[in-house]
């Protein structure tokens, strides 16, 4: 008779290649902040798109193959933290936010509580999606998702500087932005995901198009077809809950 001993424990190990896009993610948006410190917004603003990009590839190839683990889910939402919500909150506040201590201590004090506010809404806003997962539809995000949010923080920064405007000249539009930015990702609006797409199906030929359109405007001027797509996308939820309630309100009056 054979003896069965005792089960040993699984060896829970760390997955290599998603991890390190995740790392890869979260030096960049450490980078945007010691270049924001330095006075280098642009480099700020790319390193942190190249975050929101690094975001988006360590997901799929988790889900290829097959690497998904509790591990990985929790590093990818602390590196999204520093990466969508410290790191724009300082790129903000050190190219316009801070300059508002000229004008008063007070509006100082309301530079510096805006970039903050940005960084809460981040947290809450990945803390929310953590506990909301396998819970709501997959095809909507409810509020801004933090990547996009900080898209649309960087890529007005990066259009001004682009541009030769500096944060004092748009010393009363960037705190707009910063609070317009960080209550949407809090609001409970619906934003499309883009998780459904058919990506492995056939496509009419205008998408094909369109995406190669995208691509061409993206080699021409990057910051200025980021912060339209941004910006719309943005705006997208918020146009569409006015409209709906229009729309209910005229089928509520013509009945």
């Amino acid at each position: 008779m054979t003896s069965t001993g005792p089960s040993q424990p699984r060896h829970r190990g760390i997955y290599l290649l998603p991890n390190l896009f995740t790392t890869g993610g979260l030096f960049a948006g450490f980078y945007a902040i010691l270049a924001a410190s330095a006075g280098q917004f642009s480099a700020a603003c790319i390193a942190v798109f190249i975050a929101a990009l690094l975001d988006g590839v360590d997901g799929r190839i988790a889900r290829m193959t097959g690497t998904q683990s509790e591990f990985g889910t929790q590093y990818d939402s602390l590196a999204d933290l520093v990466s969508f919500g410290m790191a724009p909150a300082l790129v903000m506040f050190h190219w316009s936010l801070s300059g508002l201590k000229l004008v008063s201590p007070l509006w100082g004090k309301v530079g510096w509580s805006l970039a903050f506010l940005y960084a809460a809404c981040a947290a809450l806003r990945l803390a929310r999606f953590n506990t909301q997962v396998g819970v709501v539809d997959k095809r909507y995000f409810i509020g801004l998702a933090s990547p996009a949010a900080a898209g649309l923080m960087m890529s007005f920064v990066w259009v001004a500087t682009d541009n030769g405007w500096s944060g004092d000249q748009l010393r009363w539009v960037a705190p707009i932005v910063t609070g317009f930015a960080a209550l949407m990702m809090v609001s409970r609006f619906r934003f499309y995901s883009f998780k459904t797409l058919p990506l492995g199906d056939r496509v009419p030929f205008v998408a094909v198009l369109i995406a190669v359109g995208v691509f061409v405007a993206l080699a021409i001027d990057p910051p200025i077809v980021l912060l339209t797509i941004t910006g719309l996308y943005a705006l997208s939820a918020p146009a569409t809950w006015v409209l709906t309630r229009m729309r209910r309100t005229r089928n509520s009056a013509d009945e």
